[in-house]
């Protein structure tokens, strides 16, 4: 499913609206001047929500991204694809990214 990629810029939380940076962009590709971001790094997770007896979310995981494209020979990460948050299993939820580039 085509999807805009994500990069440095892009608005990212857990889902429990905490704000997710990635840790390692991929600073040879860069789309609206920010350096993308591939599957491979984690995204660290500041300021979780989440309360009661279940800690808050730490990092996020990409699983999934583009099929097609790749930078350095790993997936770029995208809108459509899957994540996980640790250690509460939740997904990260990309909220805005560039609309310019769109990858499959």
């Amino acid at each position: 499913m085509p999807a805009p990629a994500l990069h440095l810029g892009a608005v990212v939380t857990c889902s429990h609206a905490g704000p997710a940076t990635p840790t390692a962009p991929f600073p040879r590709v860069t789309v609206s001047g920010q350096p993308i971001v591939t599957t491979a790094p984690p995204w660290a997770v500041t300021g979780c929500a989440l309360t009661g007896s279940a800690p808050p979310c730490v990092t996020g995981q990409w699983v999934t991204g583009a099929v097609r494209v790749l930078a350095g020979g790993v997936p770029v990460a995208s809108m459509a694809g899957a994540s996980t948050c640790v250690p509460t299993g939740t997904p990260l939820l990309p909220v805005t990214a560039q609309p310019r580039v769109v990858v499959t």
